[in-house]
């Protein structure tokens, strides 16, 4: 069933021609795409724009700087943000949108659960769960994942000037919005495995994990000095 909103969807992609096809086609009514194409070597863009959702290129690598390219092309009130892999299921979105929409908060997260096992492996986990406990002493953060799939207002987010623009940037994002006062609500979200024939950049491998680890400590190390 269709909903009448004012939200974008935007989706950060690296090589994910394989999972935009389901993706997109369970995207609910009324919200409309923009694929973030992130040096893709495979039809990520083309791929996207036949099934209707609107492409922006974003040359630097990186998380951060994909997201934050498909947040400055929105123009929507409201704007969404989660993973291109097929990960997550955009039936969901709507309840996040609902509780920014209706004021019970600044910002709606998707706390992760995994439908199967090994869906989220150890390595991701134990990741997840050490900078979220830092979060949550250091700045009160009142929630329990890093959440990869979030609604907000958009210029507030832009406002918020999140700066990282790798792996770090759902780090400093938390981490802003708590010390700004925001309140948060997380809601449940099924995590399902990624699409057949895509690679996770972070959670598919001890490395790719090592590598985004190293991205939080940059910015874990800058809210230090900043302190």
């Amino acid at each position: 069933m269709g909903i009448d909103v004012d939200c974008e969807l935007v989706l950060p992609c690296h090589n994910e021609a394989g999972a935009l096809p389901g993706l997109l086609a369970e995207v609910p009514a009324g919200f409309s795409v923009i694929v973030v194409d992130n040096g893709s070597h495979d039809a990520t863009a083309d791929v996207a724009r036949s099934r209707g959702a609107r492409v922006v290129g974003e040359s630097r690598l990186g998380y951060g700087a994909a997201v934050q390219a498909g947040v400055e092309a929105a123009t929507s009130e409201f704007v969404a943000v989660m993973d291109g892999d097929g990960s997550f299921d955009p039936a969901e979105l709507p309840a996040l949108l609902a509780a920014v929409r209706e004021g019970r908060c600044e910002l709606a997260l998707g706390r992760r659960r995994p439908v199967s096992r090994g869906v989220w492996p150890w390595h991701a986990r134990l990741g997840n769960t050490l900078v979220v406990w830092w979060l949550r002493r250091s700045v009160g953060y009142p929630v329990h994942d890093l959440a990869p799939m979030r609604v907000c207002r958009r210029r507030a987010l832009l406002d918020l000037d999140v700066r990282d623009r790798r792996f770090g940037y759902p780090l400093e994002l938390l981490r802003k919005a708590t010390l700004a006062g925001w309140r948060l609500e997380e809601h449940d979200v099924r995590y399902r495995p990624r699409a057949a024939g895509t690679t996770s950049k972070v959670s598919g491998s001890l490395r790719g994990t090592t590598r985004t680890a190293h991205d939080f400590w940059k910015v874990l190390t800058a809210a230090g000095a900043g302190s």
